[in-house]
């Protein structure tokens, strides 16, 4: 549609690759969201240009590690990565977004949210123990709290925000921690290691994965909303208290599309900026 795309990306031949073979058309710049210098670097560049930016797609993220990591500043990898390093980079490229006079900040979560809330009292894994898929889902959470309270705060400039859930993708290198045997279990592969594609239960091919991205970066449906989690392009429904997670499950689609109501909590979301903000030292004034 005419748009320059800019991907930062941490590794930059690798994001070469991967554009080329999808055809081309994108600019790559170098970028680590573990590394705050790296972000301010890439941000201040942007920024300089004069360039408005109408659309920020935070879509980078890492999944279930096997055992906790943590970046140089001490917080646990998952939630840095995912969370923490976006909150930075939007912050920093706020005033391009104001520039736009109409922008959407749109932020990768997951079905995944559905692990764990944010846990306050220990969001880093300084006391409880370490779990891959409980951190995973801590990030995801965060995601979804994260567009909540950046589109209150963006909306009077004219900057709305949204978080969504892609679908179940096999094939990418998001599950590289996850292991073959775990994702056939969960039915995201078959017997020959291929990457399971069923609407019905929510498995995605990688551009069907991608069609909710695009609606919640263009679509005119989503004039005048915000804060809002989307899947299978559509604002999706809060779902009832005291369900479970059971990825293998044969009704995996109805209950993983929704959205947990601790995930859009206007409290936790305001907890979550704040907490963030002391954690990167950084606001919206900044």
């Amino acid at each position: 549609a005419g748009a320059r795309v800019i991907v930062p990306a941490r590794d930059v031949e690798r994001a070469r690759k991967a554009i080329a073979e999808a055809g081309g058309g994108m600019e790559v710049q170098s970028m680590d969201l573990t590394d705050p210098h790296s972000i301010d670097r890439f941000a201040r560049d942007f920024v300089e240009s004069g360039l408005p930016l109408h659309l920020l797609i935070n879509n980078a993220g890492i999944m279930a590690l096997p055992e906790l990591k943590r970046d140089a500043h001490g917080n646990e990898l998952q939630l840095s990565t995912n969370h923490l390093g976006h909150f930075r980079l939007t912050l920093r490229l706020w005033p391009a977004l104001q520039r736009a006079g109409g922008a959407r900040v749109v932020s990768v979560s997951s079905a995944g949210h559905r692990f764990s809330p944010v846990v306050f009292d220990d969001i880093n894994f300084e006391r409880r123990a370490y779990e891959p898929f409980k951190a995973y889902g801590q990030s995801k959470t965060a995601n979804i709290l994260f567009a909540v309270a950046l589109d209150r705060r963006g909306k009077e400039v004219g900057i709305r925000a949204f978080a969504l859930h892609p679908g179940g993708i096999a094939g990418t290198n998001l599950g590289s921690h996850v292991g073959v045997e775990m994702l056939k279990k969960t039915g995201f592969v078959d017997e020959n290691d291929r990457p399971v594609v069923d609407l019905s239960r929510d498995l995605k091919s990688v551009p069907q994965g991608a069609a909710t991205h695009v609606w919640c970066a263009v679509s005119p449906q989503l004039d005048g909303k915000g804060g809002v989690y989307c899947a299978d392009s559509d604002i999706t429904p809060v779902l009832p208290e005291g369900g479970s997670v059971n990825l293998g499950s044969e009704d995996r689609a109805n209950r993983l599309t929704g959205v947990e109501a601790y995930a859009i909590d206007p409290d936790a979301a305001e907890k979550l900026w704040r907490r963030s903000e002391e954690i990167t030292g950084i606001s919206v004034q900044s």
